[in-house]
């Protein structure tokens, strides 16, 4: 009744000027989305492109420069240090695409400025492969969203967890699978101008030593573990003996390695996940309904895909973005605009004005008028 002839509104208003540090895995695309959300909203803005992809940045600063002033969008290349620099500076928003230790940096200089911050990061996303599932499917799916890009895919499925009388099934189907989309040997998987290769020496290095630690520690090699440092060449890889504390589990993978686990019970599938950090993506395969609400009831994770891998991401009327470790806020179509905006309160006060009845002196009035409210909604 207080609020009786007011008019409210929402005004969306640009946060200011807003710092978008991109990543090197899609390095045209995931710098783009965000700074067209970051236009639309109103807002200037500094790029800055990863200094991994280079040829890449070349184009972003030509395209760029070519369509805005330096002072709507300006574009600085650069490694860490011109990162460092730039995180020194007092922008309104922050925007990060990267990994959960990058992310923390940024959450961190965000916070000296006061600023917001839009964090996009990883983790290990678990697919869940009920026993109602259709292997074949599941597997064509699971084995394109684990090794498009090499596995350099913040949303691409980290681990399996299938019960243990589907594993073999499961394992023969995914080998079919990667035949189908890569070659049947492993030389003409090497060959295959639809492989990518891993971006760099270190990440390199990063991924052969986690994949050898894991086998010695017991893992068996169903398909791929062959590699090539001279071309940064890791083969689609599928592990299964895979132990929860092996290497390979340690960390998000970000390359062509898939580790199944295997489960007696699906009772315990809820409780590995969420005694994690929560994941960026969640996959689920079945067709058991009752199931699948139950496992999206019990865990969080910043987006789930029943039935398929990645393709959440390019529904617009989705919102995109982790939780906990996998990142803060989203993004992509009007929850990009919202990123980027400040929600302004706005209310209107009209002729009529309820509140003015319950000013001070508080006199029998007053008194008269609380007790009729009292009765009157209680």
């Amino acid at each position: 009744m207080s609020l009786f002839g007011t008019h409210s509104e929402v005004v969306y208003e640009p946060k200011g000027v807003v710092l978008i540090i991109g990543p090197w895995n899609y390095p045209f695309q995931l710098v783009l989305a965000p700074m067209i959300a970051a236009i639309a909203a109103g807002n200037t803005m500094v790029v800055k492109p990863s200094e991994l992809t280079a040829h890449t940045s070349k184009v972003l600063v030509e395209l760029i420069s070519e369509v805005f002033a330096e002072n709507e969008v300006a574009v600085v290349e650069g490694d860490a240090v011109e990162t460092q620099k730039l995180l020194a500076l007092p922008f309104e928003h922050f925007f990060f695409t990267g990994s959960t230790k990058v992310g923390r940096i940024v959450a961190q200089a965000a916070a000296n400025h006061l600023a917001s911050t839009t964090l996009e990061l990883g983790g290990k996303s678990p697919a869940i492969v009920d026993d109602s599932a259709d292997l074949q499917s599941a597997a064509r799916r699971l084995a394109w969203g684990k090794f498009v890009n090499g596995g350099q895919t913040c949303i691409a499925p980290d681990y399996i967890m299938v019960s243990e009388s589907r594993e073999k099934p499961l394992v023969d189907a995914l080998k079919i699978a990667i035949t189908e989309l890569y070659g049947a040997s492993e030389d003409d998987r090497k060959k295959s101008a639809d492989f990518c290769r891993i971006i760099n020496t270190r990440n390199f290095d990063r991924l052969n030593g986690m994949l050898e630690a894991t086998v010695k520690a017991g893992a068996k090699v169903e398909t791929g573990g062959v590699t090539d440092p001279a071309e940064r060449y890791i083969a689609p890889t599928v592990l299964t003996n895979v132990k929860a504390d092996s290497a390979v589990m340690a960390e998000e993978i970000f390359g062509p390695l898939l580790p199944i686990l295997t489960y007696k019970s699906f009772d315990e599938v809820v409780p590995f996940i969420t005694e994690r950090d929560k994941p960026l993506a969640l996959y689920m395969f079945g067709n058991d309904e009752h199931r699948i609400d139950s496992v999206i009831a019990q865990t969080t994770a910043g987006g789930t895909c029943i039935n398929n891998t990645l393709i959440h991401f390019v529904n617009q009327n989705l919102p995109f973005g982790g939780v906990g470790a996998s990142g803060q806020g989203n993004y992509h179509g009007f929850y990009g605009f919202k990123a980027f905006s400040h929600e302004r309160a706005v209310l209107r006060q009209g002729r009529i004005d309820m509140l003015k009845q319950v000013y001070p002196p508080y006199g029998a009035k007053v008194q008269k008028m609380l007790k009729w409210m009292t009765r009157l909604f209680t």
